[in-house]
């Protein structure tokens, strides 16, 4: 079972999709090994109903975090401490679905700015090369 079908069999009929977004999901991008989801569903009240059942899978339910109307979830490898998904939980009709899927889907149809993105990521890490946050 896929990450996307365990999250939606856990969030039940409040799951609408789930999208892969960030630089894993564009090709030729150099990226953390870190799946960023975007999981829509209904509401994001009937999502904090949910918030067992996501920690049931391995996720630290982190709220908020800063960004109203978004939750977010972490899950971390129990061993090496990397991460390895982050969720960015959206209520259908979210207007940061329409900007992280459409920021994507530019990338993945626009090669020469795809490289030029890449190489952006590059020289920042450099800059930063401790926090990633930083860039």
């Amino acid at each position: 079972m896929t990450e996307a079908q365990a999250l939606i069999a856990a969030i039940g009929a409040c799951a609408l999709a789930v999208h892969h977004v960030g630089s894993t999901a564009i090709p030729g991008i150099r990226a953390k090994p870190v799946l960023d989801l975007i999981p829509v569903v209904s509401s994001l009240s009937d999502l904090d109903h949910c918030s067992g059942e996501i920690e049931r899978l391995g996720y630290e339910w982190r709220g908020e975090l800063g960004l109203p109307g978004r939750r977010y979830c972490t899950k971390t490898d129990p061993i090496s401490k990397s991460r390895l998904v982050q969720l960015h939980c959206y209520a259908e009709g979210s207007p940061e679905i329409v900007r992280h899927l459409a920021f994507r889907d530019y990338l993945r149809n626009n090669v020469d700015v795809s490289r030029a993105y890449d190489q952006e990521k590059t020289r920042c890490q450099r800059l930063h090369p401790n926090d990633s946050h930083a860039y």
